[in-house]
């Protein structure tokens, strides 16, 4: 959610009893960012409601959803998307400009996860916007160091023969994990499978979860 403005009309876009709530002081400097660059001529609202427009439904989580689903339950989809993420994710109407995708798999006795080392290089049209942990310098460390504590910290506890891979993305190569697809689901809807996959999963740091 972006900051409350005024628009035009003198009225607030988002003016709403959540919006009005205690900020973060990371909000705060979001909203005195944003007010300097409209006020200096920079950018304009419409400018910036058309990010937000972006990065709440055109990217997000909710793509790469949908093509775990599509791989799990598509095994010719499954090995195009194994094979040339970019291509397999382009069937679906996601495409952005933030480098080829690679998908790696997670399957028994191997688990991926995903770090950037040197900044924060994300799939965003599957995943969204990064979040804050993921570009930190904690995680961009110790991801590679120790991965397996990192994903305790996480709440994912892998048996010990378990192989962990850590893939680092960068401006080429944006990688992006398959999870495994949990038992108990077969007759779940696509819808339904959807709704058990988090982001998370997709990055690694966590497991989609029996229903």
């Amino acid at each position: 959610m972006t900051p409350d403005r005024d628009d035009d009309h003198g009225h607030s876009h988002y003016d709403t009893p959540a919006s009005r709530r205690a900020r973060s002081p990371l909000e705060v400097r979001a909203m005195a960012l944003e007010a300097a660059l409209v006020e200096n001529g920079v950018v304009s609202t419409d400018a910036v409601d058309l990010f937000v427009d972006a990065m709440e439904h055109r990217f997000g989580p909710h793509h790469g959803a949908r093509v775990v689903v599509k791989a799990w339950t598509d095994p010719e989809f499954k090995a195009r998307l194994l094979a040339d993420g970019t291509t397999a994710v382009a069937e679906l109407g996601i495409t952005g400009p933030e480098g080829n995708v690679r998908v790696v798999e997670n399957k028994p006795g191997v688990h991926n996860m995903v770090v950037c080392t040197l900044c924060s290089c994300y799939p965003w049209p599957l995943l969204g916007l990064p979040p804050i942990w993921y570009k930190s310098f904690e995680y961009r460390s110790r991801a590679v160091a120790e991965p397996r504590t990192v994903l305790e910290e996480f709440g994912v506890e892998l048996a010990d023969e378990t192989r962990i891979q850590v893939w680092d993305s960068s401006a080429e190569i944006r990688y992006f994990v398959l999870p495994e697809r949990p038992a108990g689901t077969e007759g779940l809807t696509e819808d339904e499978l959807v709704e058990l996959i988090d982001r998370n999963a997709m990055i690694g740091t966590g497991l989609v979860a029996s229903p």
